[in-house]
């Protein structure tokens, strides 16, 4: 069976061929009509707007939560931290991501009710964050529990406050030590960014659905999409792996906590 790629370059209106399909895509022929080709691009762009915005949520709260939950239970404060931060990691990875898309875009809004002026896209990159961001923290958390307890002891004999003894000793550290980690949970986070056709959000895995159906070349279609997706986890795979070379400890080879524990 002959594989068809020019179906990309067929208008989305009538199924006509489009003469110049791929200068559209830049903006480079005036006046063309929109091809498949235009909305795979367009759909692409779409997941990896909600990825992107889904990570940085992700990282800033799981960065967040995982620094809470090894917090020393000295004080009523901390133990409140304690508390806060694993009832949230329990309850965000414990429900489906798509159970959690669904939340945001049909539960909350009924209580909260600015969210129903919020795009379903931003919906989405909440549901993402808040979901990656428990896996994230307790990374974080084993990351933090991976370093010798001489660090957190030379921090306070110096004299500094336990913020700042996590901002300037422990988590400086921790972070190089989970990149490796991250980097999985990066990619893991492309993947799951297809659950946002389900509240119509045109990216990747909606545009499949329907091209299919309106071209009757499925196998095409999912093979530009599968490419798309590996396209994207491979590039956050080659910066994350930039990040940690750079970002290395001096002297160590691999002190990550996955390491360990494969020895």
């Amino acid at each position: 069976m002959a594989l068809d790629f020019g179906v990309f370059c067929k208008n989305t209106l009538d199924g006509g061929v489009v003469e110049h399909c791929f200068s559209s895509v830049f903006g480079l022929a005036a006046n063309s009509d929109p091809s498949y080709l235009d909305w795979l691009i367009s759909a692409w762009g779409w997941t990896l707007l909600v990825s992107g915005l889904g990570l940085a949520i992700a990282i800033v709260l799981g960065i967040l939560m995982g620094a809470l939950r090894t917090l020393p239970d000295t004080k009523i404060t901390y133990q409140f931290f304690l508390w806060f931060s694993t009832c949230w990691v329990e309850l965000f990875r414990n429900i489906p991501i798509i159970v959690q898309v669904f939340l945001w875009y049909y539960v909350i809004p009924a209580f909260i009710m600015p969210l129903k002026a919020v795009p379903s896209f931003w919906l989405v990159s909440i549901a993402l964050g808040f979901f990656t961001s428990a896996r994230i923290a307790e990374q974080v958390r084993a990351g933090i529990g991976s370093i010798p307890s001489g660090q957190r002891a030379a921090a306070t004999a110096l004299g500094l406050t336990t913020l700042q003894s996590y901002r300037y000793v422990i988590l400086p550290i921790a972070l190089r030590i989970v990149i490796p980690p991250l980097t999985s949970e990066s990619m893991n986070l492309i993947k799951n960014s297809s659950v946002a056709f389900a509240v119509s959000v045109p990216e990747l895995t909606l545009f499949a659905m329907q091209a299919q159906e309106e071209t009757s070349h499925g196998i095409e279609v999912y093979l530009a999409v599968t490419a798309l997706y590996a396209l994207s986890a491979f590039f956050v795979n080659w910066v994350m792996t930039l990040i940690e070379k750079r970002s290395r400890i001096p002297g160590v080879v691999n002190i990550s906590p996955s390491a360990k524990l494969a020895h």
